[in-house]
């Protein structure tokens, strides 16, 4: 039986994962840089898990400034099929109090097009579909670990993504709620994006850290009420992921791990070898045979 490896892209508090054996740090070069730091991998129970803290250890990069291609590109070398997002949002909804964790299904893009959410360009032109971002199986079987870890934990949802790093202004937050929106981050949707390019399973544990500053009854979000809430809720996040991947198969039901099998509009035949060595993890079973 294949063994599962599973990868956790760290956010704002995570910036390493405990109870992990057999520990190793792993530095790579990708065709898109460098990612943000360091992988480590180890062992959690079972399951093979490589961890790699977002924004760098000691938090360093802004959102805008996160290298989403070499981070998604480092997973796929290191056999990566599953990644587990965990980030701090801010919440929309009354219902869903700091403390919460939200397992959304939905995405909205506000951010300003500075950030490479695609490996396709340069030569290459690919569509990949993303009317459901998140992986379904992926999402229920978080929210499930979730319960078991003794979370309040709301499935489904809308998180709108903007550029920051600055919060929102009140007209934006009120705009955002209008929408329907139920949370608010910076950081998962060209993760997202790049894992279904990628052929990887992405789901997000949210961890709700406060009220945005749409709420009259709550002081407007900050630093040092983010931290608060970040400090407790990271425990959980831990124990919400080891609850994971107890459960977690290496045989996926999903849809995602053949998510650019049609992808690519560009004639193969126009596609240098240059291109398709960058470009070789993430569609090069579909170019075999095919002459450049």
């Amino acid at each position: 039986m294949a063994r599962t490896t599973i990868g956790v892209i760290g956010g704002s508090g995570l910036y390493h994962m405990d109870a992990l054996t057999q520990v190793e740090e792993v530095r790579l070069q990708t065709p898109f840089g460098e990612p943000s730091d360091a992988y480590i991998c180890g062992n959690l129970g079972e399951v093979r898990l490589v961890f790699l803290p977002r924004h760098g250890r000691g938090h360093r990069l802004l959102p805008s400034e996160v290298p989403y291609r070499a981070n998604i590109y480092g997973m796929k070398m290191l056999g990566v099929e599953q990644i587990i997002s965990v980030s701090a949002v801010g919440s929309m909804k009354e219902d869903i109090v700091p403390g919460h964790i939200v397992i959304p299904d939905q995405f909205i893009d506000r951010t300003t097009g500075k950030r490479a959410s695609t490996f396709f360009g340069d030569g290459v032109v690919g569509h990949v579909q993303f009317a459901d971002p998140l992986c379904p199986a992926l999402s229920q079987v978080l929210y499930e670990a979730a319960q078991a870890a003794g979370a309040t934990v709301h499935r489904g949802g809308t998180y709108v993504c903007i550029e920051g790093p600055n919060f929102s202004t009140r007209a934006e937050s009120r705009l955002f709620r209008s929408w329907g929106v139920d949370i608010i981050g910076m950081t998962n949707l060209p993760e997202a994006r790049l894992a279904r390019e990628a052929e990887i399973c992405y789901a997000t544990v949210a961890l709700a850290t406060d009220y945005d500053c749409w709420h009259e009854g709550h002081d407007d979000v900050s630093v040092e009420a983010v931290i608060a809430i970040i400090q407790q809720n990271v425990a959980m996040a831990r124990s919400i992921i080891a609850e994971a991947a107890k459960t977690l198969s290496a045989t996926r039901s999903c849809s995602c791990g053949e998510a650019a099998r049609y992808a690519v509009m560009t004639d193969p035949a126009c596609i240098s070898a240059q291109a398709r060595r960058r470009l070789e993890l993430i569609i090069g079973k579909y170019l075999e045979g095919d002459q450049a």
